[in-house]
């Protein structure tokens, strides 16, 4: 059926052959895969058998025809008999599906008869009744290469070629269609097929050719697809924990805002953190220093002692005491002064009115007078500062 014999194929510019001294024979209705890694000569091997190219060296027989001479005015008849389909399906998209399948038989001159005939047998066979007047374009790849598969079969050809005819197509499509072609080899067309696809070569058992380097390594009847060590695999990164992560973050903010209020707690809390640094290491793995200071968002207030008045802006009535009253400011310096640093302490009621399209938002503070206790931070512990007292029922996430 198709026979090499000692053939090599080099390309124009190229410094290697794509085949060199490849030999094999293909008897009448096998199923043939070949195999191996990009640049291997698969594809050589399919467009010498479909008369595409002619081998440097050697003999290519196909149906008993030395393609090698075969004149370019009987191509054409000689692949009547051998049909291809292809990873990029390559139908004609302005034409509906049956139009693309008949398409096949129309440059070979069937008659109109034949063509009614023949292309719905062809796409009940793979599948496809019901979606003749269908585009390529209103199709999946699954159903396009079913077309493609249809449209090489409508010659009812001797010799099936497939050039990765799954490369395109999701793992579900992948087996439907491996199926259809086990399907088309049952009834007696002879299978020649390239892929990468090992799953499917294990699986099935049937006859491996496999290519490296444009040489031939393996001929293996009931074989399976061998070293897969050269195919490209998707291997997922480890994730690194979102939560450990965050709290080195958080213990480096609280490191550097206590630092600030306390040197004596710093120095502390630095051998807090000395402590947690193996453990926080064995969660997170390599772990690249940031440049530069942590910064954050959020400020944390740990009793700095420094006055914020100039956080809150003062109240409107303050503001009118301030001017009737400002001859006075001297003798009340100090009373007015705790005030405002007890004021500033204190949480703020925001009024915000809505603000119509156009208009400003206009936003007014008060400050709330709230008693809060007076504590001296240096008499706190280093749990307390930080809030990871013994308090069981409100340990949280931050904690």
């Amino acid at each position: 059926m198709i026979r090499f014999e000692n053939v090599s194929k080099r390309y124009r510019g190229t410094s290697k052959p794509a085949l060199d001294a490849v030999d094999f024979e293909v008897q009448r209705g096998e199923f043939v895969f070949l195999v191996g890694a990009s640049g291997s000569g698969k594809s050589s091997c399919l467009r010498l058998i479909l008369r595409e190219e002619v081998p440097s060296s050697g003999r290519v027989v196909v149906l008993g025809r030395d393609l090698r001479t075969l004149s370019n005015r009987k191509v054409p008849y000689f692949r009547r008999h051998v049909g291809a389909v292809f990873q990029d399906f390559r139908l004609l998209p302005t034409k509906t599906v049956f139009q693309n399948v008949a398409f096949t038989l129309q440059v070979t001159g069937a008659s109109r008869g034949f063509i009614q005939q023949a292309v719905p047998e062809v796409l009940n066979l793979v599948g496809l009744s019901g979606k003749e007047k269908r585009l390529p374009h209103e199709l999946s790849g699954g159903e396009q290469q079913r077309v493609a598969i249809a449209r090489a079969l409508v010659n009812r050809p001797q010799v099936l070629l497939a050039d990765e005819p799954t490369g395109n197509l999701d793992p579900g499509t992948s087996i439907d269609i491996m199926r259809l072609l086990a399907r088309i080899n049952a009834g007696g067309t002879t299978v020649v097929m390239a892929t990468h696809e090992a799953a499917f070569v294990d699986q099935m058992q049937r006859r491996v050719i496999e290519l490296q380097n444009g040489q031939m390594m393996r001929d293996e009847r009931h074989g399976g697809y061998g070293d897969t060590s050269g195919l490209p695999r998707l291997t997922p990164e480890v994730e690194k924990g979102a939560a450990a992560v965050a709290a080195l973050t958080a213990v480096l903010e609280v490191q550097r805002e206590v630092a600030q209020v306390a040197p004596a707690a710093g120095a502390a809390l630095d051998a807090a953190a000395d402590e947690l640094a193996p453990a926080v290491a064995d969660a997170l793995g390599p772990v690249a220093a940031p440049e530069g200071p942590v910064t954050h968002e959020t400020s944390y207030d740990f009793g700095r002692t420094e006055e914020p008045a100039s956080v809150w802006p003062p109240a409107p009535e303050a503001s009118r005491a301030g001017q009737q009253t400002r001859a006075a400011e001297s003798a009340a310096d100090a009373p007015r002064e705790g005030a405002a640093v007890a004021a500033a302490s204190a949480p703020v009621v925001t009024d915000q009115a809505p603000a119509h399209a156009g208009e400003a938002v206009s936003t007014h503070t008060r400050p709330v007078a709230v008693d809060l206790p007076q504590v001296d931070i240096d008499e706190l512990g280093l749990a307390d500062r930080l809030g990871l007292d013994d308090r069981k029922d409100e340990v949280g996430p931050t904690s």
